[in-house]
């Protein structure tokens, strides 16, 4: 345990953006593979869920929550799937 004061306050912001960079990262595995599955499925839908996702990476990357080549890395391959179905 951190006996300095601003080690403390530092220790109460690592652990509040780790919660936070986690759900955001889940949200995105999870937006990813719902537009994967309905670009495979041929869904009327796919479309919008494929551009939502790709929304959902943009952010997340221009946030600092992924790396933004993990990011554009992730929409490439999320649109070459989108495209070859």
């Amino acid at each position: 345990m951190a006996n300095i004061k601003s080690q403390v306050k530092r220790n109460r912001q690592n652990e509040t953006r780790r919660l936070r960079n986690k759900a955001v990262r889940s949200e995105l595995k999870t937006r990813v593979k719902l537009a994967g599955d309905a670009v495979d499925a041929g869904a009327e839908d796919a479309p919008n869920k494929v551009r939502l996702a790709q929304k959902r990476l943009d952010k997340a990357g221009a946030k600092g929550r992924i790396h933004k080549n993990q990011a554009a890395r992730r929409t490439s391959r999320l649109m070459k799937r989108a495209t070859k179905s």
